[in-house]
């Protein structure tokens, strides 16, 4: 299970991730269940890695940024994002 320091975060992001109708909710969904991923907050962005390589940053009010091609991204495009 991931956990994150959520002081920093932008609150725009806390909503997508955190809350159930949020647009990301699928994705904090997906990472709970992947031993492989970390996330950490940096400038109030969510950066995921995945066996320490950054895979992708995601943002409140901002697109998502797919930094390197993993199974977790499929998610962002197959919910048009």
């Amino acid at each position: 299970m991931i956990t994150v320091d959520t002081t920093n975060m932008c609150s725009h992001l806390k909503a997508k991730l955190f809350e159930p109708t949020g647009e990301y909710h699928h994705i904090w969904e997906a990472m709970q269940n992947d031993d492989e991923l970390t996330a950490v907050v940096r400038s109030r962005q969510l950066h995921i890695y995945r066996n320490s390589k950054k895979i992708l940053i995601l943002a409140g009010k901002a697109k998502p940024k797919t930094v390197r091609e993993d199974k977790l991204c499929e998610l962002v495009r197959d919910a048009g994002l």
